[in-house]
């Protein structure tokens, strides 16, 4: 075994182990153990229980892409700061005030990149072990924690007709060859699809107009374009059960960001202004933005005072003795 594979084992065994459990639960349900939707359902069991788990990095990345929002009139300071100086004094002094400005805001640009960093073992676990499957069954091993039992089980299992651990390259060949390719293709470009609608609604719903007019605009456009390219050429060599992870796990982060942006939007944003619209329409108070963290604004009753009598100030919650 190869370092590579000694890091992975863990994963692999990981991943497996959690398809094996929503397979074993829907079998005992009723549904066909054999059964290419019943592997598959335990597949997007797969990629429920993995972003549930990530549901606190993924508000971290929140503060973190706010605090970098945030940030970004002081990031231009900066740069106009050191605005054609190329010395190296220069260049270590602004890169100490560009960490002490991130330190400040408790954030930093590689904090977006952190769910997607943190599912990409788990990724590759799941394309070795789908990759794998047919290896095993021919040397009469398990892969994982599946059996040897479950593995010749899942190499006979298709939906549509189409062997879940086949790819766009390796059909299978004969009759399947046809419903392969097209199954893959429809899975790539709802993957690809989804990875570019979710970074688009970002852009152009969740940020600031300083965001827009930074540098940081930069990054979200290469991400806009570059990633779905990246898995959209990658998803020929995916078997058809990745293609399905990851196509789940990118409805999943596209019903989420709808959420965030919808309820929890970056302030200044359209998406804000859209949000203070229809709390103001509702006649609800407006949710101002305190030390960073979204808080309901504390809207005390007006109390009518007599002409010239001095308000008194009331502590609240005061406490009966």
């Amino acid at each position: 075994m190869d370092f590579f594979e000694t890091i992975m084992f863990p994963f692999k065994w990981l991943v497996s182990a959690i398809m094996v459990g929503f397979h074993d639960g829907l079998s005992f349900i009723g549904l066909p153990a054999a059964s290419g939707w019943t592997w598959t359902l335990s597949i997007i069991g797969l990629v429920l229980v993995i972003r549930a788990a990530l549901i606190p990095v993924f508000v971290r990345q929140i503060k973190a892409q706010r605090g970098m929002q945030l940030l970004q009139p002081d990031l231009k300071k900066l740069q106009d700061k050191y605005k054609g100086k190329t010395d190296q004094l220069s260049r270590q002094a602004m890169a100490q005030e560009q960490m002490a400005l991130y330190k400040k805001h408790g954030t930093n640009p590689f904090s977006a990149c952190l769910p997607m960093l943190i599912q990409m073992p788990f990724f590759f676990a799941l394309f070795q072990v789908l990759s794998g499957i047919t290896s095993a069954k021919d040397k009469g091993q398990g892969i994982g924690a599946m059996s040897h039992d479950q593995v010749v089980q899942f190499d006979q299992s298709s939906i549509f007709g189409a062997p879940l651990n086949a790819t766009l390259l390796h059909g299978g060949g004969g009759e399947h060859q046809v419903t392969v390719v097209v199954l893959t293709i429809v899975m790539i470009l709802a993957m690809t699809a989804s990875q570019f609608i979710t970074q688009k609604q970002i852009m152009a719903k969740n940020m600031s107009e300083e965001a827009l007019a930074s540098p940081f605009m930069r990054q979200q456009k290469m991400m806009l374009y570059i990633l779905p390219i990246v898995f959209g050429v990658g998803g020929i060599n995916f078997p058809i059960g990745v293609l399905i992870y990851w196509t789940t796990t990118n409805l999943w982060t596209m019903g989420q960001q709808f959420f965030v942006i919808r309820r929890m939007p970056t302030p200044g944003s359209p998406a804000a202004k859209a949000l203070a619209e229809r709390r103001a329409a509702k006649g609800l108070p407006a949710l101002p933005i305190l030390g960073g963290k979204r808080e309901e604004a504390e809207v005390a009753p007006a109390v009518v005072q007599p002409k010239g009598q001095r308000v008194q100030p009331q502590r609240k919650n005061r406490k009966k003795k």
